[in-house]
């Protein structure tokens, strides 16, 4: 079965064709560096991580540019109230999404360009869309003409004439659709040199000059979050087709994280910090818990889904470790199972290839209890191999160390509750309540809950 992705622009699921055989391009908008990272920001890059491990796992080289949006109305306005230069205000917290994609566990980008990096080709880009008389300057500013674009509105199934850019009233713009290009300068901001005066980019020029440049006039996947259809990549599109260049070949949007049912943003005071979640989980079970659901599935938060993501995560790592205490440490199987492949080949769809992976970390169990330790063994490397794709594979070097503690300490702390608890089931088995309540007497003791599920005990720390 081939990947079938859900492409914003066709509104279905397509065949994924590549552009080149054997490769990948992928460009996946990346963050405006105005504040810290929260987990509403992450979300799509580790969206897009998972798709892009997958790709590499079925035999694609993949290259993925994630861009950096460092100069913006946002940055400048931010960084003024704080009473700090610009530019130091944007690369702080550059540093700071940073180590919130290692954290997270998201593979280094092919190339993170900054938008401040790539004037000159913006500027090149706005002469194309001038002599094309699709771009108009006036006062110092550039205006995009979108009435001079046939195809406006098909990203993102509106009507031109029932848009607004969002942008005000500005004098020069002969058109309240058209959208801006290039922005004079006003007194203090950063300006560069241009044919029109000196000024600085508008927020959707930077993404088209940034994705040709790397990765050519037409490339494979253009990512991003749901917020973005409009009006950031329908104007992308826009100003990309009407200078020449076929663009993205498929649109991928994932879903946002909500509270309350709104999305998660600063604006809405609603956001929930990378660094605080740390202090309550590792980062591999954030992870887990991000890309767990359907990437175009809203994720709604709440503390106590959350905590329902830690469990199914450490039952997973606590089969790994009783395996590695029993039998040896996995290797990593060289095939997924056939479920998980036909899960994720259909648009990405974690949610039934964890449901794989959580049956197969029962029939490892079994096969553990019964002494079949061949076939303990394969499950446990099929398990690894689809966690690796997940990015949550729990002997990953990534995951050895963490902020909670030593990952040897807490292996040896998984493989003796786990004997505590087998202990425990079969005394229940055995109607032997005395010893049952020992068993959970002890584990209470030592500051772990233990709650009894449909797959059977789960357990952890108090302290969480």
């Amino acid at each position: 079965m081939s990947v079938r992705l859900f492409d914003t622009l066709m509104r279905k699921q397509r065949d994924f064709v590549p552009l080149r055989t054997g490769a990948v391009s992928m460009y996946v908008c990346g963050a405006t560096v105005q504040g810290l990272p929260h987990i509403g920001h992450v979300r799509s890059s580790l969206n897009y991580d998972v798709l892009r491990r997958w790709m590499a796992r079925e035999g694609y080289d993949v290259t993925l540019v994630r861009n950096v949006t460092d100069i913006d109305d946002k940055i400048l306005r931010k960084a003024a109230d704080a009473g700090r230069p610009w530019w130091e205000w944007a690369a702080t917290h550059e540093r700071a999404f940073s180590a919130a994609y290692s954290a997270l566990g998201c593979l280094p980008a092919s190339l993170e360009p900054r938008a401040t990096g790539h004037v000159t080709q913006m500027v090149t880009y706005i002469e194309r869309l001038i002599d094309g008389g699709h771009a108009y300057a006036a006062r110092g500013d550039v205006y995009f003409a979108v009435r001079t674009f046939p195809g406006y509105g098909q990203l993102s199934g509106q009507k031109p004439d029932d848009v607004a850019q969002g942008e005000g009233e500005l004098p020069g713009k002969r058109d309240p659709l058209d959208f801006t290009l290039w922005k004079a300068a006003k007194p203090g901001e950063p300006a560069w040199p241009t044919p029109w005066g000196e000024g600085r980019p508008g927020w959707h020029l930077e993404c088209s000059a940034m994705a040709t440049a790397y990765l050519g006039p037409e490339f494979d996947l253009h990512g991003g979050g749901l917020d973005l259809v409009f009006p950031h990549h329908e104007n992308e599109r826009a100003q990309s087709q009407a200078a020449g260049d076929p663009f993205a070949r498929y649109w991928l949007h994932n879903a946002w994280v909500t509270m309350g049912g709104e999305k998660m943003s600063k604006s809405l005071g609603n956001t929930l910090s990378i660094d605080a979640l740390l202090q309550r989980v590792r980062g591999v079970e954030l992870r887990y818990y991000l890309v767990g659901p359907h990437y175009r599935s809203a994720i709604e938060y709440s503390d106590a889904a959350l905590s329902e993501a830690v469990a199914a995560y450490r039952r997973i790592e606590s089969f790994v470790h009783r395996l590695g205490e029993r039998v040896g440490a996995p290797g990593i199987a060289d095939r997924v199972p056939a479920e998980f492949a036909a899960a994720l080949d259909d648009d990405l769809g974690t949610p039934g290839g964890l449901a794989v992976v959580h049956t197969t970390v029962r029939e490892g169990n079994a096969a553990l209890d019964k002494g079949d330790h061949e076939a303990a063994l394969a499950a446990g490397e099929a398990v690894r191999a689809m966690t690796a794709v997940l990015g949550v594979d729990p002997l990953d070097a990534q995951w050895r160390t963490s902020s909670t503690g030593d990952e040897a300490a807490l292996g040896a702390l998984t493989a003796l509750v786990e004997e505590l608890l087998e202990r425990r089931l079969a005394a229940r088995k055995a109607k032997d309540f005395a010893e049952a309540d020992a068993v959970r007497d002890r584990l209470l003791a030592a500051g772990i809950s233990v709650e009894d599920g449909a797959d059977g005990p789960t357990w952890s720390l108090k302290n969480n």
